[in-house]
C-alpha cells in the first residue's frame, strides 16, 4: 500500500503545482463546459459528487474508434473491458471479471432511466452500438443504495443530450480484417419537443478463424416538453448481433497460428465443427416521466419491459434462452427551502424488475440443434426500495446519506425431461444497503471526500442454472463493504482537472467460476476477497484551445489503475488460494493520450495503454505477459456551407504487439489465449448536416 500511496500523493504535488503555474489566458481561448453528472438522480459538478464517478462525453467518445466499446472504457481509471473476439464483450469494475466467463456481471448497466441488466443479473452490453451512445457516467464501487444490488458499480448510458440541436449525421468507416461500418442519425428539436432516430449496420471479419460478426441496429427516442420543468420521454431499440467465437488456444497453438480457431482434442471437436456462435436479439422500450409536480417536489416514473432471443451452439451444447423483462422505477425528490448556509434534499423511491426465462439446452449437432438435454423455467424478481438524503452545509460541506432495502427471488421448473408440474422457490433474506459520504470545499478548486457503502450482489441467472444445467439452490449472495477517499483538484478555468482516491473493499461469500473436465461450468461461494487499490485521472489543456496560434489546442490525459487485489480465503477441491492474487486482474494499468488541433480543422489524437501481467489461474501459476497498445487518429473537419464534412484514417496496436485483450481463465487443457489482432487500420468519413 505504501507504493500505491506514494504514487498518488507524487503525481498530486506535480498537479498542484501545475495548476499554481497555470496563468490566465487572454480572451482568444474558448470557454470549457463544466463537467456534470445526472447519476446520482439530479444534475450537479462532478468537482462536488462524493463519490468515484467518471464521464465520458461525446467529444471524448468521438476521439476513440467507435466500432466497439472497449478503447474508450479502458481509458476510466478502476475499468477493464474486453473483447476477446468481435462482438464478444467482458466488463469489470475493480476486479469484478471473477464472475464472467463472458458478457458483464455484477455490474448495473442503464439504458436513460431504464436498466439494461434484467432481473437476473444478465446484460446484453454488446447488442447496443457505442456510435449512437452520446454520454456515459460510470460510478465506481458498490452503491446499491441507490440502484439496487451490485458490488462492482453502475454504468449509465445515455442516448440523447439536452444540449444537441437539430442535425443529421450520417457515417461510414472500413478497415482491416473486413471491418465495415455504417451509421446515420437523425435529430429534430422544437420548442417542446425532441425526436432522434439513429441506425447503423456493422460487420467484421476478424483475425482469426471463426470470429465474423456483425449487427443491424435500429435506435430512436421522443421527448416532449409538455411544462416548463416537466418533460415525457419514450426510448426504444432493436437489436440483431450475430458473432462467430473462435475459442482459446494454448500457448503452443498460439505461438504456431494466432489466427487459428479452437482445435479438436481426442474426445472433443473443433470451433469450426460445431459451427460455435452467439445470437441475440433484443427489443426494448419504455416511458419515462419527468415531472415537478409542485413547487420543491419532482418525480420521476420509468415504467419498461425487453424481449431477448438468444442462442449458442458451443462445444458441447446448443443452449438458447427466450427471456421476458418488465418492470418500474420511481422516485420521488422533496427538495427544502433553501437558506443562505444550508440547502437539503430528500429522494425516496423504488424499483421492481420481474424476468421471467426459458432456458433450452440441446445437443450441438455441427451448429444444429439435436435432442434435448433440458429445458427449464426460472422466473426472476429482484425489487429494492431506496431513500437518500444530500445537504450542503456553508456552501462546503456536502453530505449524503443513503439507504436500499432489496428482495431478490427466483423460482424454477424444469419442463424437460422431468416435465415437473410445480415451481420450486427460492427466497433471498432481504439486505439493507447503506451509503454514507461526504465531500468538503477545501478551496473552491480543492475538494476531499469520502464514503463508506455496502455491497450486495446475489447470484445471476447464468450463474444459478450454468452450463453443467444444473439449478445451484445453495449458492449464495456475495456482499461486502467499500471504504474510500480521495480529492479533486482543478485550476480557476477548469482545463486542469485532477481526480485521485484510493479505496479499500472487502468481499465476503466471493462467487467463483469452476470448471468441470468436460469443460461443463458451475459456480460456488470461495471465502472472500480484500481489495485494496488506487486510481488517479489527470486531464490538462497544455495549450488551451484558441482560434489564433499553430496549435490550436494541445490537451493531455492519463488515468492510472493500481491494484492489489487478493484472494483471502479461497479453499477449493484442496486447493488453498488464499493470499493469491485475484485471477484476470493487471496489477497496474497507464492510459495515456495526446489531442493535438491544428489550423483548418486538422487534430491528431495518439494513446497509449500499458497493462501489467495478468494471473489467468487461481493458483497464479499461469500469468498472460504485460504489453504495450499504441493507437493514433487523424481528422480533418471542414465547413460546406451548413454542412461539416469530417475525414478520418487511424491505426491501433502500432507497436504490433502480441497479446490477448480478453483470456479464457482457469481455462481447461490451457487454452488460455484469445490472440487480438496485430496492427491494423481503419478509415472513415462524416457529414453532418
Amino acid at each position: 500500500m505504501k507504493k500505491i500511496y506514494s504514487a498518488v500523493i507524487v503525481f498530486s504535488l506535480l498537479a498542484v503545482h501545475a495548476i499554481a503555474q497555470t496563468k490566465p489566458k487572454a480572451d482568444t481561448t474558448r470557454q470549457l463546459q463544466t463537467v456534470t453528472v445526472k447519476g446520482y438522480l439530479s444534475e450537479q459538478p462532478v468537482l462536488s459528487v462524493p463519490a468515484s464517478v467518471s464521464v465520458l462525453s461525446a467529444k471524448q467518445l468521438k476521439l476513440q474508434p467507435d466500432n466497439s466499446f472497449v478503447t474508450a472504457l479502458n481509458t476510466v481509471p478502476g475499468v477493464r473491458a474486453e473483447e476477446r473476439s468481435p462482438g464478444s464483450y467482458r466488463l469489470s469494475i475493480r476486479g469484478s471479471l471473477l464472475r464472467s466467463p463472458f458478457g458483464v456481471r455484477d455490474v448495473k448497466v442503464y439504458f436513460d432511466e431504464i436498466p439494461l441488466t434484467d432481473a437476473g443479473g444478465n446484460t446484453y452490453l454488446n447488442t447496443i452500438d457505442i456510435a449512437n451512445i452520446r454520454h456515459i457516467e460510470i460510478l465506481k464501487g458498490p452503491d446499491g443504495s441507490l440502484f439496487g444490488a451490485n458490488s462492482g458499480g453502475v454504468v449509465l448510458l445515455n442516448p440523447a443530450n439536452k444540449t444537441d440541436s437539430s442535425y443529421l449525421s450520417a457515417g461510414i468507416n472500413g478497415g482491416s480484417y473486413g471491418l465495415f461500418h455504417q451509421k446515420v442519425s437523425l435529430q429534430q428539436m422544437s420548442n417542446n419537443s425532441r425526436f432522434n432516430l439513429n441506425q447503423s449496420y456493422q460487420n467484421y471479419d476478424g483475425y482469426r478463424q471463426n470470429s465474423r460478426m456483425h449487427r443491424s441496429y435500429l435506435q430512436g427516442g421522443y421527448a416532449w416538453q409538455y411544462a416548463k420543468t416537466s418533460e415525457l420521454r419514450s426510448t426504444v431499440l432493436y437489436s440483431d448481433l450475430d458473432y462467430q467465437t473462435p475459442g482459446g488456444l494454448t500457448m503452443a497453438q498460439m505461438q504456431a497460428d494466432p489466427r487459428s480457431a479452437r482445435l479438436a482434442t481426442k474426445t472433443l471437436p473443433s470451433a469450426i465443427d460445431q459451427k460455435i456462435r452467439i445470437n441475440t436479439k433484443i427489443l426494448l422500450g419504455g416511458i419515462t416521466n419527468d415531472a415537478l409536480l409542485a413547487p420543491g417536489i419532482r418525480n420521476v416514473l420509468a415504467v419498461f419491459g425487453n424481449h431477448v432471443d438468444f442462442a449458442n451452439p458451443f462445444i458441447t451444447n446448443y443452449e438458447q434462452r427466450n427471456e421476458d423483462t418488465y418492470g418500474l422505477r420511481s422516485y420521488f425528490e422533496f427538495a427544502g427551502k433553501a437558506s443562505e448556509n444550508y440547502k437539503g434534499k430528500l429522494n425516496l423511491g423504488l424499483e421492481w424488475q420481474q424476468t421471467n426465462s426459458l432456458i433450452s439446452n440441446y445437443d450441438n449437432n455441427k451448429g444444429v440443434k439435436g435432442n434435448v438435454q433440458k429445458i427449464d423455467k426460472i422466473n426472476t424478481n429482484q425489487h429494492f426500495f431506496f431513500a437518500r438524503y444530500a445537504a450542503d452545509i456553508y456552501k462546503r460541506l456536502h453530505a449524503e446519506a443513503a439507504l436500499s432495502l432489496n428482495y431478490y427471488h427466483y423460482a424454477f421448473r424444469n419442463t424437460a425431461p422431468l416435465n415437473e408440474a410445480a415451481f420450486t422457490d427460492r427466497d433471498f433474506s432481504p439486505q439493507l444497503m447503506p451509503r454514507l459520504a461526504l465531500s468538503y470545499k477545501i478551496t473552491n478548486d480543492f475538494i476531499w471526500r469520502a464514503s463508506v457503502s455496502r455491497g450486495y450482489s446475489t447470484p445471476t441467472t447464468a450463474e444459478v442454472r450454468p452450463t453443467n444445467n444444473i439449478v445451484n439452490t445453495g449458492l449464495q449472495a456475495q456482499f461486502g463493504w467499500n471504504y474510500e477517499t480521495g480529492f479533486r483538484l482543478r485550476n480557476h478555468n477548469e482545463s486542469l482537472l485532477l481526480d485521485a482516491s484510493v479505496f479499500y473493499y472487502r468481499i465476503n461469500n466471493a462467487i467463483v467460476r469452476q470448471l468441470n473436465p468436460d469443460e461443463t461450468e458451475y459456480y460456488l461461494n470461495a471465502g472472500g476477497t480484500k481489495q485494496p487499490g488506487a486510481e488517479l485521472a489527470f486531464t490538462w489543456w497544455l495549450i488551451r484551445q484558441n482560434n489564433v496560434r499553430f496549435l490550436r489546442g494541445l490537451q493531455f490525459n492519463t488515468s492510472v489503475s493500481i491494484s492489489r487485489f487478493k484472494f483471502r480465503d479461497y479453499n477449493v477441491a484442496g486447493n488453498n488460494y488464499s493470499g493469491n492474487k485475484l485471477t484476470g486482474v493487471p496489477g497496474e494499468v497507464l492510459v495515456s493520450s495526446l489531442q493535438a488541433l491544428f489550423p483548418q480543422g486538422f487534430s491528431l489524437f495518439v494513446q497509449h495503454n500499458y497493462t501489467a501481467k495478468i494471473p489467468l489461474t487461481d493458483g497464479n501459476t499461469v500469468y498472460a505477459g504485460k504489453y504495450n497498445l499504441l493507437q493514433a487518429k487523424a481528422s480533418w473537419q471542414h465547413p460546406i456551407g451548413k454542412t461539416r464534412l469530417e475525414i478520418y484514417a487511424g491505426a491501433d496496436n502500432l507497436l504490433n504487439e502480441k497479446y490477448s485483450l480478453g483470456n479464457d481463465l482457469n481455462a481447461i487443457g490451457s487454452r488460455y489465449y484469445n490472440p487480438s489482432a496485430p496492427r491494423s487500420y481503419y478509415a472513415g468519413l462524416g457529414i453532418s448536416l
